[in-house]
This record gives structure tokens, C-alpha cells and sequence, in this order.
């Protein structure tokens, strides 16, 4: 795995066509299978993943930016 030093954001917030960000919810759960929900509201897609995380069946939840 890299180092906090060596990861590189992409530059997203140099296109100016884009009008919104996207966020995306990865859910994993404990049988190894993953699950990914698209969001253009932030908050809506951290509220997204908390509730997921109280669910027995849910190993995590997590939000990124992702492009399109």
C-alpha cells in the first residue's frame, strides 16, 4: 500500500465542464461482496453509508469522489 505522501488526487477541480462532483458509496460486506451507489450530493451519500453501517451483514461503507 503507498504512503499518504505518495497518493495523488485527481485533478477534478480543473475541468471546468463540471457542473457537479460525484460521490460514490462502496458498501462491503462480510462475505466479501462489494456494492457501489452513485451520489451527486455528498451529505446525502454519507447518510447513505451510516445507515449501511448499522446493518449486522455490513463489514464497512465508504464515500469517494469519483469522476462521471
Amino acid at each position: 500500500m503507498k504512503s499518504g505522501k505518495e497518493r495523488r488526487k485527481p485533478p477534478f477541480r480543473k475541468d471546468k465542464r463540471r457542473r457537479h462532483r460525484h460521490w460514490a458509496v462502496t458498501v462491503t460486506y462480510r462475505d466479501g461482496e462489494k456494492f457501489a451507489r452513485v451520489y451527486t450530493d455528498r451529505v446525502k451519500a454519507a447518510n447513505y453509508a451510516e445507515r449501511q453501517k448499522k446493518s449486522p451483514v455490513v463489514k464497512g461503507a465508504r464515500v469517494t469522489e469519483v469522476g462521471k
